[in-house]
């Protein structure tokens, strides 16, 4: 079987999965007398949205219940919202069977072990250049960019410009 280009695989992607802790934030949890905080890259967001623009559904996959995922999950409008201590790769199972998607179509982001079967698995897996290193030996892309430091807006530019559509979402933000 022919291996796929990381181009190839980004113009397949129809649904962007990621992990929140370690992705969309740099792993940091503040806690104190029953407040949680995270600190969530608002470019990353940005980037999100902008899939959304160009017809790619986003969901956020996490393994750690929190009000501050949920709280920026809601923020963002995100599509699909899981977060439960059971397996990830039933969570996506679910989310494909929903959207009629299969697993080519799915892009995965991830940074930990909690991920590897989800990186196994995606037609597209990502991990973070400080993600360990056994999600980085089954990556099809490393980013350049830490977790919660742009690394999912860098992997959302490169699958609208793989895409071709990156310049229309460009030329309708200049107007």
């Amino acid at each position: 079987m022919k291996k796929l280009s990381v181009q190839a695989r980004c113009r397949r992607v129809r649904l962007f999965l990621c992990d929140v802790d370690g992705v969309l934030t740099d792993a940091t949890v503040f806690m104190g007398e029953g407040i949680e905080l995270k600190r969530f890259n608002i470019r990353d967001g940005l980037g999100l949205r902008l899939l959304q623009e160009g017809g790619i559904k986003v969901g956020w996959i996490s393994r750690r219940p929190s009000p501050a995922t949920t709280v920026r999950a809601n923020d963002l409008k995100v599509d699909f919202l899981v977060q439960t201590r059971g397996s990830k790769v039933a969570a996506a199972e679910e989310i494909l069977k929903q959207t009629g998607l299969g697993w080519e179509n799915a892009a995965f982001m991830g940074d930990d072990v909690v991920d590897l079967g989800m990186l196994r698995r995606a037609g597209l897996a990502v991990t973070v250049c400080d993600g360990v290193a056994e999600a980085r030996k089954l990556a099809h892309y490393v980013t350049r960019h830490a977790g919660g430091k742009g690394a999912v807006r860098e992997v959302a530019e490169m699958i609208l410009k793989s895409r071709r559509l990156w310049s229309s979402i460009i030329e309708k933000h200049a107007e």
